[in-house]
């Protein structure tokens, strides 16, 4: 595929002082608009809200913000449903306020990446509203459109997101069209030039608007099988997803589509007219989503970066995480990833782990420590930088469509999208002078900005360290990474890898166990840390990271503790020291 579409280049002072790999090993501050900051009182957070919480966000020392989308819409999936591609939803405000918004961002510092939807759009788009009038219309074919088998039924037995067919029925075409996730979301026909280069046209639109980035909603659905080719079933999908009919099937047909990677190569063709601008893929989950993300970030001519749902579940192990990066590194090449623990979709990672730990204070900064020392870029999803846990809501509170379908075995995604805690004294959080659009959890309370901004043991105060940390250390930004074995008789849950950049490396030690455990340095490891470092006790929940010299000393520490650790010096020896889940970060 190659594109018609016509894109000049952009004037150089919009570039001007950019790092055009900025994007490589960044931090990314997911916003979610509707729950950040509400500064007209009517409940609902808005782009001026958040112009006024960035120096917040600047002060945690994340490179960059992703906000979640606000363009016109019905707000039937509160955004993910676009009537307009090019326009702000009233709700958020105007483009007057998002070129405010820009400004502020970049005088502080901070990339702005936007949410891209491009699989789908609402069913109240001019597009679709030309394309369902007639079969003659000359947006006819811009969706995915079907006849009925002769007993009138679907072409196929393609499932939606949310439930039921992914088929719904028009009586005015006489036609099913395609919807992924909810009916009000007809999918977008990839197959159709016209469609491709209109797509195109709206990210160059907010391009020229001075945007960073996007990430990208839905990447492994842009096309559909053109044949519409039922999906066979899936042979192991386990038991506790068989409450949602979705996963009982091999989506080899409705999603991951070859032709996916010839479409973001036009897209990165576009967005390198940029210098500077970068691209995230979500993809989901499912037993490819690894080589999936491999496939789209490989090359450099696609995808910058991408993230999977694999650290989106409820596993919390060692050998989780080893297994899914190593894996990622054996497949990927060139690649770069993005990982995240939390997003907007999901349950809350304090919640989700939460039986893994006595102390959720030590999970949270456990995880973080992780999370942070991951080759690759990372995401962070509001409210994750306190410690918070899903909020816990009353039915009648839900306004998700995916969660009032699926009730009770699932609560839907607005227990992680209740709003931002600011102030701990407010009944509303400091959120908004109004009634909320969803209540505001009274535990978030007692763990609001203002009440962890002075404590120097909060988990706040832990990211902003571990933040700083990284971007200090070249070798967790952009370094390799090699995983060690733990060479003690009983490791435990314990998790070792090395960063490496130039003549810097970190050796990076977790105890994801509640119980002590011990790490022994074994022959990959052999002379590395240095004589009377092969035994180094790990606290439970305690993370550690020694920095290597160019020789494989051990070298004093520079900074060296991070999670639940500092350490100290002792002549020329290095002894790690629990400190009750302080950092010394220097």
């Amino acid at each position: 595929m190659t594109s018609r579409t016509p894109f000049p280049s952009p004037t150089p002072s919009r570039i001007a002082g950019n790092d055009p790999d900025w994007w490589r090993g960044a931090v990314i501050y997911e916003i979610y608009p509707r729950s950040f900051q509400d500064s007209d009182g009517d409940g609902i957070g808005d782009l001026r809200g958040i112009t006024s919480r960035l120096p917040y966000v600047a002060d945690l020392g994340v490179d960059a913000v992703w906000l979640a989308p606000f363009f016109t819409s019905p707000q039937k999936d509160f955004g993910y449903d676009i009537s307009d591609y090019c326009d702000i939803d009233p709700a958020y405000g105007t483009l007057a306020d998002f070129d405010a918004l820009i400004a502020e961002a970049h005088r502080l510092g901070l990339k702005v990446m936007i949410d891209q939807v491009l699989s789908h759009s609402s069913d109240r788009h001019p597009w679709f509203v030309e394309s369902r009038s007639s079969r003659d219309s000359a947006k006819a074919d811009w969706y995915v459109w079907a006849d009925p088998r002769p007993d009138g039924g679907p072409p196929n037995n393609w499932l939606s997101v949310f439930g039921g067919s992914s088929w719904q029925w028009d009586s005015r075409r006489r036609q099913y069209y395609l919807h992924n996730f909810l009916t009000e979301q007809p999918d977008l026909n990839f197959h159709n030039e016209e469609v491709v280069e209109a797509l195109l046209n709206t990210v160059k639109f907010w391009l020229d608007r001075g945007v960073d980035g996007f990430r990208l909603d839905t990447t492994n659905f842009y096309f559909h099988d053109a044949e519409l080719r039922s999906n066979p079933p899936d042979p192991d999908v386990p038991d506790h997803k068989r409450i949602e009919a979705y996963h009982w099937q091999d989506h080899r047909y409705d999603k991951n589509r070859p032709e996916v990677p010839g479409f973001l190569r036009r897209l990165r063709a576009l967005l390198d007219l940029y210098p500077g601008s970068a691209t995230v893929g979500e993809i989901g989950q499912g037993p490819r989503s690894l080589e999936l993300m491999a496939l789209y970030t490989g090359g450099g001519d696609k995808l910058h970066m991408a993230y999977t749902f694999d650290f989106l579940g409820a596993a919390f192990s060692a050998g989780h995480f080893r297994s899914h990066v190593a894996r990622f590194e054996e497949v990927a090449a060139d690649g770069w990833p993005c990982w995240a623990f939390s997003n907007h979709d999901v349950v809350r990672h304090l919640s989700r782990w939460r039986g893994h730990a006595r102390d959720d204070r030590k999970l949270a900064s456990l995880a973080a420590a992780i999370l942070l020392s991951l080759r690759g870029s990372v995401c962070l999803y509001q409210g994750e930088e306190l410690g918070l846990h899903e909020a816990e809501l009353a039915y009648e509170d839900l306004v998700d469509p995916y969660g009032l379908r699926l009730w009770p075995e699932f609560k839907g995604r607005d227990g992680c999208r209740t709003p931002m805690v600011w102030d701990g004294a407010s009944p509303t959080g400091g959120f908004t002078e109004g009634k909320p659009w969803l209540p505001v959890s009274a535990a978030h309370l007692a763990r609001a900005v203002d009440r962890q901004r002075a404590d120097d043991t909060s988990v706040l105060s832990e990211y902003r360290r571990l933040l700083r940390f990284r971007r200090d250390n070249p070798a967790l930004v952009k370094g390799s990474i090699t995983f060690v074995e733990n060479a003690a008789p009983e490791p435990g849950e314990t998790l070792a890898f090395v960063r490496r950049h130039g003549d810097s490396a970190i050796l990076c030690l977790f105890n994801l166990s509640a119980d002590p455990a011990e790490f022994r340095a074994g022959a990959d490891l052999s002379g590395v840390i240095g004589t009377g470092r092969d035994r180094i006790p790990l606290e439970g929940h305690q993370a550690l990271f020694l920095h290597i010299g160019p020789g494989g000393q051990a070298l004093p520490p520079a900074g060296t503790g991070a999670g639940l650790t500092a350490s100290s010096s002792t002549g020329d020896r290095t002894e790690p020291r629990s400190t009750s889940g302080q950092s010394s970060l220097t």
